[in-house]
This record gives C-alpha cells, structure tokens and sequence, in this order.
C-alpha cells in the first residue's frame, strides 16, 4: 500500500506542476506525421504522440530498439532485460503483439507465418533508425489491421547531402545475471555504414553484427550459456529528377542464430546445445511520390520473404525435432493528399495486402493458408484559426475469408495558443484478422471472427516555462471483443484457437513530464497506470515509472542516469509434468542505468561508456527466465 501511495503521491505532484501556467513565446515547429500520413505541426495533432528524435538516439549508444521503447510513456516490451535469444512482446495499453502495428518508412511489417502476425523487433538496429513515433490507440482507419492499440512508426536514417560521408563503430560489453556476475566481454556490437548525394541520386548503405554469448535463456546458474548472433544489411536508394518527383528503393537482409532452452520438466532436461533456432527476412520495395499544386501522391510497397527453422530435443522420446515455418508478405498502399486550403485536406487512399505460409513440420501448405484483403479509407484533417482541430476518418475493408466490415475514428481537439494548452478526445475502433496460423494450422479454427476495439481517449497537454517545461496527461478506456485464446479439452487434450465470448477492458492513465532547466540540464518522467481484466493481465504492469535526468558535462561531453520502477505482474508456469499452466506473481523490480557520452575528437571521434542495472538487482521478468544483472558497455564511434 506503501508503494502506491508513493506513486499515487508522484502523479498528483506532477499534475500540480500545471498550475504553474506561463505565456508561451515562439512555438517549436516540432512536427508529427503518424496521425495523417503527412507532416503535422504537433500542436494541430488530435493525438499525444511520443517522438524519439534523432538527436534523442545519438545519446543512447549502445541500446536496442526494444530497451530504448520500454521507456515510452505506456508501452511494455517485455523480454528486453533477458538473455539475446529471448522473444519480445510488445504491449501497449494492456494490448499484445498482434494488437501493435509496426511500420517502417511508411510500411508494414510482419512474420505471416507467425502465430499472431507480429515482427520481431529484434531485426531492427537502432544504428539504422533516424526516429520513432510511437501513438498509441486505435489506428486501423489509417493503417489496417493490427493497429489496435498503437502504432510504432519507425523511420529509417536518410543520405546525407555531402557525396560520401559515413561512419563505423564497435561496441563490447559484458552479460551477467545477477548470481553469476563474470566481468569478461561477452556482447559485440559492430558496423559501419556510408551514405551521401551525388546529382540527383542518394544512397545510404549500413552493414551490422552482433555476437552475445554468456548467460543461459533459462534461468538458474546451473544451465549452459546461451548464444545468440544477427547480422543486418540494408541499402537505401533515392532518385529525384526534380522538385515534383522522387522515387525511393530499399533492400534489406537481417539473419539471427541462437540457441534456446525448452520447456519441460522446469527447463532442467531440456537446457542443451541441440536447441537451437535460424531466422531470416528478406524485405525490398520502394516509394515513388508526386508532389503537385494542392497535394502529393504517395505509394508505399513492400515485400518480404521470411523463414524460421528450429532444432529441439524431443525429451520424451529421446530424438531431435526440426521444424520450419516459410511466409511472404506483399503490401501496396497507394494515398493522395488533396488541400482544398491551407486548413483543410483530405487523405484519399486504398491497400492491398497478402499474405501467404507453408510449414512442412506441421503440414500447412501455401496452396490453401493464404489471404488477401483490399481495403480503402479517407481522412479529413481541419485545422481552424481559432484552435479548434478535427481528424475524421473511416475505413471499409473486403477480405478475401471475411465479410466486408468498417472502421472509423473521430478525433477533435483545441489548441489555447496564448496559453500553450491544448485538449484531446478520440473515439476510434479497430480491428484484427486471425493469422494464418490460427486458422490453417493443426490447431487452426476456420470459423474464428476478427477481434474488434474500440477505445475512448481523453487528455490534455500543457507547455510552460516558455516551452521549456512540458507536461501531458491521457486517460484510456479500451474495449476488446471476440478475443482469439487457446483451448485445450482437459480430457482429450485436443487444443485449437477460439473466439472468446463477451468482452474484455483495459483502462489507464498515461502522464509525461519534460522539464529543461538549463541548456546543460534537462529532466524526463512518465507515468503508466493501467487496469485489465483478468484475461489480459498477463505480464501487464499495473504501474510503471521512468525518470531520466540528461545532463551535459560540456560541449563534447553528456551524462544520462534513469531509473525505471515496474510493478507486479501476472505470468503463468507451464507444468510438465501435468500439462497445466499455473498463475505465478513477478515480484516488482527497480533498476537503475547510467551513460556517458564523450566526443574525443569533435564530429569525428565518439566515446561512450554505460552500466545498466547498476545495482546488480535480481529480478524476473518471465517465469523461468533469466534476466541481466548489472554490465558495462564500452563504445566507440569514428565518422568519416
């Protein structure tokens, strides 16, 4: 109750600091595009949109995409703090992974082959990345299926205007467990990219590798090290002939290796070499644009090949399993921007997407797990004079299983310019198709129905202080209906996937605070507060909280403390021995990271030095699971 309290008490001062109100001078021109396809200056958004710029990256050196977002204001990626190997779930609003879209450049991602649709945000480098939107609530007006409760809208780093500039960088660091700290490097991280403009053609190309060994996926010091490696190649090419035109192709390449640990038995009889998993995606398209007087035209495309293999040892009957899981992806979005004034435009679109998998191992062939839909929507943004902002929109789509059926959101809001404080309501549904592999696979049910939301948003955002103190606060109220869970007869044992009767709710309160105090010194809270249901608790934290204090030693020097506080959560243990998933309670965790940035030669050479969980805390994230204890990471950074 203590703790609560605490919390309680930290939320209700953080919302006093609004009181504090101040005439607002020279607005940023800070713009957000998630909400409309296009550039939007923020405080004409509807929504509260986290960006995580490019400047903000440059700063955390060393860190993957997945510990980078668990920072955000209401998001959950789970299995960031485990061994390399270790799957990630992304959880935003008390939501799973098949309820977060990712898109990157502009298109989605996806595994098709995967039990719920999702990506494995694992492929992803944050050396690759320029920044990150990440907006949370129902989105499938804009963006399809999949985009329930939010979107992470990922853009991939752009060329430079100089003919070659480029850079390489290598990063070693150590993996310990809290009980087994053993100081040797165990984690390399290196690479090296080259972009640049020479006439009217650009090109950024970027080749990375990653090696991490040290520490079991299973926990328990008793247990064999786990390895895990990826390698990731991407190139991006531009052509623009004129103003008007411009035509953008990117390929890219990313293959992981890693051992893992099974399930049974407490994971004591299958912790074994023979484990062991092979993933690969191969992804390429490309994005022509026609800029005219009132608007532009914009296609996105993309496709993409992915593959999964898997090696295990069958303890039960003593023999080696293999199995392999195969799927393509073709997406086309193809969407016109008209401005009928400088305050009003409507976003006119339509999208194809298919996807198809085969499994051998499990005997689902292409020939029938396949499906296509075709959707198309519209999107009016009206910006006024005097505050008043509206985003509308609907989307009707036609799948090739499903019945035709539509989606739409209402998003007003009212931005108080001379005060600097703007008000934000939605109400905004969605949807999400069941996978292939729910449907076609040995468990699959063809007569499931596509899950449906709706989600209710109210909020405020404040700026104060001349802009220099900013704070925001978002209340949620999301309804899920016709859930996809898995059951299994507890006679026969025979298991499939099933729509759940009734609904289920998740209802929160997502609070942000940034305050600059200085041009050295500058300070970043958030506060998560989120109630589920019974049926979706699962790993769900009821309160979350990040501090990060940023402070700048001198012009080539930066140092960065956080402190993350993750509350109870709910899990379940898979019995072996008599087949049942038991409720378990994860204890809460805090932990503390710090970093240092140093510029050894100006624009030319960079240093950085970071030790996470710095008071060696041990904790559990999964259930049987390892997490890290405190490491050190050393990096350098030489640009040429």
């Amino acid at each position: 109750m203590k703790k609560k309290v605490i919390h309680f008490g930290a939320f209700v001062w953080l919302f006093c600091m609004t009181t504090y109100a101040q005439e607002v001078e020279n607005q940023l021109k800070e713009v957000v595009i998630s909400d409309s396809k296009f550039a939007l200056a923020k405080e004409k958004s509807g929504k509260v949109i986290v960006k995580i710029t490019a400047e903000e990256l440059a700063k955390k050196p060393g860190q993957s995409i997945a510990s980078i977002l668990s920072t955000v204001v209401g998001v959950e990626i789970n299995g960031n703090q485990s061994s390399g190997g270790k799957n990630l779930g992304s959880y935003i609003r008390g939501g799973r992974n098949h309820q977060t879209l990712i898109i990157i450049d502009g298109v989605p991602v996806t595994d098709a082959s995967g039990v719920n649709l999702e990506y494995d945000l694992r492929y992803i480098t944050a050396e690759q990345v320029e920044s990150i939107e990440i907006m949370k609530g129902a989105a499938s007006t804009l963006y399809g299926s999949g985009a329930a409760t939010g979107v992470i809208n990922i853009t991939l780093k752009k060329a430079s205007k100089k003919e070659l500039t480029g850079n390489s960088y290598f990063n070693i660091g150590t993996q310990n467990t809290a009980d087994n700290l053993n100081y040797r490097p165990q984690d390399f991280n290196q690479g090296i990219s080259m972009n640049g403009t020479i006439g009217k053609v650009d090109y950024l190309a970027i080749l990375n590798s990653v090696e991490i060994k040290g520490i079991s996926e299973a926990q328990g010091i008793d247990f064999e090290p786990d390895q895990f490696s990826k390698i990731s190649a991407l190139m991006k090419i531009g052509f623009k002939p004129n103003a008007k035109f411009s035509f953008d192709f990117f390929t890219n390449f990313d293959k992981i290796k890693n051992n893992y640990d099974g399930f049974f038995d407490n994971f004591t009889s299958a912790d074994t070499p023979l484990n062991n998993a092979k993933t690969q995606q191969f992804r390429f398209g490309f994005s022509p644009k026609y800029k005219y007087r009132n608007g532009e035209l914009v296609l996105n495309s993309g496709f993409s090949n992915n593959e999964r293999n898997y090696t295990s040892l069958n303890t039960w009957s003593n023999s080696i399993d293999y199995s392999s899981y195969n799927s393509k992806s073709v997406n086309f979005d193809l969407f016109n921007k008209y401005n009928f004034s400088n305050r009003f435009f409507v976003i006119v679109g339509t999208q194809f997407q298919f996807n198809e998998m085969d499994s051998q191992s499990e005997l689902i062939t292409k020939q029938n797990a396949k499906f296509n839909w075709f959707d198309s929507y519209v999107t009016a943004v009206y910006n006024s004079d005097f505050g008043l902002n509206i985003n509308a929109g609907a989307r009707y789509d036609k799948h090739s299983i499903y019945n035709n059926y539509s989606v739409y959101n209402i998003n007003p809001s009212y931005f108080l310019s001379n005060i600097g404080l703007k008000f934000i309501a939605s109400y905004s549904t969605a949807y999400i198709t069941p996978s292939l592999y729910q449907l076609f696979s040995p468990y699959g049910n063809l007569n499931l129905t596509p899950e449906k939301n709706n989600t209710i948003e109210l909020g405020f955002e404040k700026d104060l202080l001349n802009k220099n103190l900013q704070f925001n606060s978002v209340c949620f109220y999301r309804e899920e209906n016709n859930s996809i869970g898995f059951y299994t007869d507890p006679v026969t044992f025979e298991s499939n996937y099933t729509n759940i009767e009734g609904s289920n709710n998740a209802k929160g309160i997502e609070t942000m605070l940034t305050y600059v105090a200085t041009n050295k010194l500058k300070f970043k809270a958030n506060y998560t507060f989120t109630e589920v249901e019974e049926p979706l608790k699962r790993l769900i934290p009821k309160h979350k909280v990040n501090v990060s204090l940023d402070y700048n030693l001198s012009e080539r020097s930066n140092f960065n403390i956080s402190y993350q506080y993750v509350d109870q959560r709910k899990d379940l243990f898979f019995d072996g021995g008599t087949f049942e998933n038991l409720p378990v309670e994860l204890a809460s965790y805090r932990l503390v990271n710090a970093m240092g940035n140093f510029q050894m030669i100006r624009n030319r050479v960079g240093l950085f030095v970071s030790v996470n969980n710095v008071f060696n805390v041990n904790f559990t994230e999964n259930i049987g699971y390892s997490t890290r204890g405190r490491n050190f990471k050393l990096g350098i950074t030489i640009l040429f």
